[in-house]
C-alpha cells in the first residue's frame, strides 16, 4: 500500500561528487532527488557545469565545497570527507586520479565501506581507452553520427545533439552504486564500480545488435534493407505507420499507428481504404516498386496537410485509435498535458536566477513527486551537517564479502511489452536479480518486429525466465497472485486500466504482499489525458523534445509537397533510429527507480509504489533544453549545417573519410595550434581568446576545414590524440557491426552468451563492472520456455500444468 507521506529512500546516504561533466551531474542529481546528501567538490573556479542552461536543475539539492585537488592539504581534506561518506562519484580517468594521489585502491584501503563509481569515456581497457571522453567523440567513433545520417538530406554523418551517452552512462553508474550499496548490507564492504559512455550509448540500442548478428552469421539468408531509398523515399511499411507530416497550418505531427488495428484506423481517417481496392496497390503495404511507395507516401502526407492542428486535435479527441504527437521543443515540452497532469514540472526559487521551471523528480509516488527539489548551491555553499572531521561508524569494515552478484536473492515479476520498461529488468538480471517475465499467449510483440524471428526481442529477453499465462482467465490471475506473494518487485508498463482488468494492479497485489515494490512505468502515465494512448519511441521523442533538439531546423515551414518530402526523412530520423531512441533511456531510468526502492527497503525507508514514464524521462535527458528562467543562456543547437556546435566541436571532411574535432576548452587551444602548425596558421590574433574564436567561428572553421582535407582521417586521429587534443575518425557503418567484427573491440565490449535461438553468440557486456561482486551476461529465452519449470517450483503439479496447457491458460513453449 502506498504511503500517504513522502519517503526519501536514500536519506542518510552521503555522496561525494568529484565529477565535472554531464554524466556525473545526471547521476548525482538522481541520487539527490531521492534524498541522498550530495557534496560537490569543485575547483576554485567552479565547475564548468555551472555555465549550462540546465545547471539550476542539475545542481539542485546539492552542496558545494571548493578544493584544489592538486594541493596536498586539499587531498587531506577530501580524505576526511570520504571517511564520512558512502559513495564517491568521479568522471576523472583512472590515470588522472592516480596523478592526484586519490586512486581507487588506496581509497578503498583507507575507507573499506566506500562505494567508488568511475564514469569514463571508453572504459579502462580496449583500443579506445586513451581517447578523449567527449560525448561527441564517443558517438562519432562508435558510428552513431553515421546512424543518424538521414537527419541530413542528402544523407551524410550528422552531429547528435541529445546527450544519449551521458544520460545512459549516468544511470548505469546509478545501477552500479545502488547495487553495491545493496550488497554492502550483506558484506559490510564497499567496492569499485565502473561504467562508461560507450556502454551507455550501446544500452540505448533496441535491437540492431542482433539484427547485425544475423546478417554477419547468415549473410545469404537475411537481406538487410535500408529504411529509406537514396532519394529519401520510405521503403519500410513501419515508416508509413510512423508517419511524420505537417498540418495545414505548419505544425509537424508524429503518428504512431504501429499495431494493425491502429494502422487501419489511420487509413480509414485518411480516406484511403477505398483507394486500396485499386489493383495498382496490390501487396500494400509492401511494394516492390519504390515509385509506388513514394506515391502512396505522398498521398498520406497530403491528407495530413488538408487539416489544421486544431482540426486534427478534434479528430484525436473523438477517435481513441488515432493519435499523433506535436513536435515540441525546449521549455514548451513541460506544457504537455500529461506532464502537467502528473505534476512533472516544478518551479524552484533560485537565489541568483529567480524562479526556475524544471522537471520534477524522475521517481513519483501516487501522491506526486518524490520530494520538492531545493535550489542549486552557490559556489562553496556547503551548508551545515557535513563534517570532514566526524567519522561515523559507517566506515568500519564488515567481516568479509563474497563474489555473488549484488542482486542475488531478489525476484522481479515483469508485466510489460516491447523495450521501454522490460529492458530495465534485463539490466538487473545482469546484476543477479531473478526475473520472471509474464508473456501473453501470443508472446511479447517485440519478438516479431524484425524479419528474422526473435532478433528484435533477443536483447530484452536476456537473463529472464519466460512464462506464458493468460491473465484474462481466473486461473491465470491465480498463478500471478501466487508468484507475487514471494516476489520483491513487480514491474508493469501497461496503458491505463489494463493492470486493473488483469488483476495485477497495485491495490490487488499489495493486499497479497504488503511489502511488494510495485513499479508502474508506462509511456505516458497511469492516469490522465494521455494515459490510455499507445506510446512508441518516435511519438515520445516528438512530444519530449528529443527530435527537435537533434534537428531543430528540420520541422520547418514548407511551401509545397516537394519540400515536405524533403524534410520528412530528417524530422523522422531525428528521433526514431533504433540505435538512439527514448525507449532505451526510459528503461535505464526504470532500473534506477527499482534499485532506489530496494535501497529504501534496506534502510527502513520503504517505497512500495512508484512511477516513472517514458515522457518524463525524456525531460530529464533534455534538462539543458527544458529548464527555463529569466536570462537563461541558449541551449546547445547544432551549427555548421548540422556538423556540430562550433568550429572546435564538429565534424570535418578529411582527405579520406571524416573526423570529429573536440577541443572546446580554452586550455586545449595551445595544443591544437601546435599540432596544426604545419597545416594551418591558427596563430591569428582574431583567434587568440575564447571570445575572439567565438566571434570568428565561421572563419576558424573554414581554416580548419582546409587543413583537415590535406591528410586522411586516420592521420588526424593519431596526430591530434598524441598532442592531447580530442579528435577521432568517424566510423561510417553500423555501430553494432563494428563491435562484433573488430576482435579488439569485441574483447572489451562484448562477451559470449548462449540462447536457444542464436546458440553461442556475442552479446554486449553488462553495463557496469564491479571490483568484487560478480556480474552476469546471460542470453535470451523463448516465449514460455520456463512456464512448466516455474509453475512446478511454485507448487503446481504436472497434471494441473497439462490441463491448463490443453485449456489455453498457459503455454509451455
Amino acid at each position: 500500500m502506498a504511503s500517504s507521506s513522502v519517503v526519501e529512500p536514500l536519506a542518510g546516504l552521503r555522496v561525494v561528487d568529484l565529477s565535472s561533466t554531464l554524466p556525473g551531474a545526471y547521476c548525482t542529481q538522481f541520487l539527490a532527488d531521492a534524498g541522498a546528501d550530495v557534496l560537490m567538490v569543485e575547483s576554485p573556479g567552479g565547475s564548468a557545469l555551472r555555465s549550462l542552461r540546465g545547471w539550476p536543475a542539475l545542481g539542485r539539492g546539492k552542496r558545494s565545497r571548493v578544493l584544489d585537488l592538486k594541493a596536498e592539504s586539499a587531498r587531506a581534506e577530501l580524505d576526511g570527507l570520504l571517511a564520512d561518506a558512502d559513495v564517491l562519484v568521479t568522471t576523472f580517468s583512472p590515470a588522472a586520479l592516480v596523478g592526484l594521489g586519490i586512486d581507487s585502491d588506496s581509497l578503498l584501503a583507507r575507507h573499506p565501506r566506500l562505494v567508488i563509481a568511475h564514469i569514463t569515456g571508453y572504459g579502462r581497457g580496449g583500443p579506445w581507452r586513451d581517447l578523449k571522453g567527449y560525448e561527441a567523440l564517443v558517438l562519432a567513433k562508435a558510428g552513431l553520427c553515421h546512424a543518424v545520417r538521414r537527419m541530413a538530406n542528402p544523407p551524410r554523418p550528422s552531429y547528435v545533439n541529445v546527450p544519449y551517452a551521458s544520460f545512459a552512462a549516468a544511470h548505469a553508474a546509478v545501477h552500479g552504486i545502488l547495487a553495491a550499496l545493496h550488497e554492502r548490507e550483506r558484506s559490510g564492504l564497499g567496492q569499485v564500480v565502473d561504467t562508461d559512455l560507450v556502454r551507455g550509448v550501446y544500452a540505448v540500442d533496441a535491437w540492431n545488435w542482433f539484427g547485425e548478428l544475423v546478417g554477419i552469421r547468415w549473410p545469404e539468408a537475411y537481406n538487410t534493407v535500408e529504411a529509406w531509398t537514396d532519394d529519401g523515399t520510405p521503403q519500410s511499411p513501419m515508416l508509413l505507420a510512423l508517419l511524420t507530416a505537417p498540418t495545414k497550418d505548419g505544425y509537424w505531427l508524429q503518428f504512431a499507428q504501429v499495431s494493425p488495428h491502429l494502422f487501419a484506423a489511420m487509413l480509414n481517417e485518411f480516406g484511403l481504404m477505398e483507394l486500396l481496392a485499386d489493383p495498382k496497390w496490390k501487396g500494400f503495404p509492401n511494394f516492390e516498386d519504390p515509385a509506388l511507395f513514394r506515391e502512396f507516401w505522398s498521398i498520406m502526407l497530403a491528407r495530413v496537410g488538408e487539416r489544421t492542428l486544431a482540426e486534427w486535435q478534434q479528430v484525436f479527441d473523438g477517435n481513441p485509435d488515432l493519435c499523433a504527437e506535436l513536435f515540441r521543443s525546449g521549455p514548451q515540452v513541460l506544457d504537455h498535458p500529461q506532464l502537467q497532469h502528473d505534476q512533472r514540472s516544478t518551479v524552484v526559487d533560485d537565489p541568483v536566477r529567480g524562479p526556475v521551471r524544471q522537471p520534477s523528480t524522475l521517481i513519483h509516488t501516487p501522491d506526486g513527486p518524490l520530494r520538492r527539489p531545493a535550489a542549486a548551491p552557490r559556489l562553496g555553499e556547503s551548508g551545515e551537517g557535513w563534517s570532514s572531521d566526524s567519522i561515523t561508524a559507517s566506515n568500519a569494515a564488515g567481516s568479509g564479502g563474497d563474489a555473488r552478484p549484488p542482486l542475488a536473492g531478489i525476484t522481479i515479476l515483469e508485466f510489460g511489452e516491447m523495450f521501454a520498461a522490460p529492458y530495465a529488468t534485463s539490466v538487473l538480471a545482469d546484476l543477479g536479480a531473478r526475473v520472471i517475465k509474464f508473456e501473453a499467449m501470443g508472446g511479447d510483440s517485440i519478438r516479431n518486429l524484425l524479419q528474422f524471428p526473435e532478433a528484435a526481442g533477443a536483447k530484452v529477453m536476456q537473463g529472464k525466465h519466460s512464462i506464458q499465462v493468460d491473465l484474462h482467465t481466473e486461473e491465470g490471475k491465480a498463478i500471478a497472485h501466487r508468484l507475487v506473494a514471494s516476489a520483491d518487485v513487480v514491474l508493469q508498463s501497461m496503458r491505463a486500466g489494463a493492470a486493473q482488468r488483469l488483476g495485477i494492479d497495485a491495490a490487488t497485489l499489495h493486499a497479497i504482499n504488503p511489502d511488494l515494490i510495485y513499479v508502474s512505468a508506462p509511456g505516458y502515465g497511469v492516469d490522465g489525458p494521455y494515459a490510455a494512448r499507445p506510446a512508441y519511441a518516435p511519438s515520445i521523442s516528438a512530444a519530449g523534445g528529443v527530435a527537435l533538439a537533434n534537428a531543430p531546423d528540420a520541422a520547418c515551414a514548407t511551401a509545397n509537397l516537394d519540400e515536405v518530402m524533403h524534410q520528412a526523412p530528417r524530422v523522422t530520423s531525428a528521433g526514431t533510429i533504433p540505435e538512439l531512441q527514448t525507449d532505451g533511456l526510459a528503461a535505464l531510468a526504470v532500473a534506477s527507480a527499482i534499485l532506489t526502492a530496494l535501497i529504501g527497503r534496506d534502510r527502513g525507508r520503504p517505497l512500495t509504489e512508484l512511477r516513472t514514464s517514458m515522457l518524463a524521462t525524456a525531460t530529464h535527458a533534455l534538462t539543458d533544453w527544458v529548464v527555463d528562467y529569466p536570462g537563461a543562456p541558449a541551449a546547445p543547437e547544432p551549427a555548421h549545417d548540422g556538423n556540430g556546435l562550433s568550429a572546435l566541436y564538429r565534424i570535418y571532411d578529411a582527405g579520406e573519410g571524416r573526423v570529429f574535432l573536440a577541443a572546446p576548452q580554452p586550455k586545449e587551444w595551445p595544443s591544437l595550434v601546435a599540432a596544426m602548425r604545419d597545416f594551418a596558421d591558427l596563430a591569428d590574433e582574431r583567434f587568440s581568446t575564447p571570445q575572439g574564436r567565438a566571434a570568428n567561428d565561421a572563419d576558424l572553421a573554414q581554416r580548419l576545414e582546409a587543413a583537415f582535407r590535406k591528410e586522411p582521417a586516420e592521420f588526424w586521429e593519431k596526430r591530434l590524440t598524441e598532442a592531447g587534443v580530442g579528435c577521432v575518425e568517424l566510423y561510417e557503418g553500423a555501430p553494432a557491426r563494428l563491435i562484433q567484427t573488430d576482435p579488439q573491440l569485441a574483447a572489451e565490449y562484448a562477451v559470449t552468451a548462449v540462447s536457444p535461438v542464436f546458440d553461442e553468440h556475442l552479446r554486449f557486456t553488462p553495463l557496469v563492472a564491479m571490483s568484487r561482486s560478480e556480474v552476469r551476461a546471460p542470453g535470451g529465452c523463448l516465449a514460455g520456455q520456463h512456464t512448466a519449470e516455474v509453475l512446478r517450483e511454485f507448487g503446481y503439479d504436472d497434471a494441473t500444468i497439462a490441463k491448463w496447457q490443453d485449456a489455453g491458460v498457459i503455454n509451455c513453449g
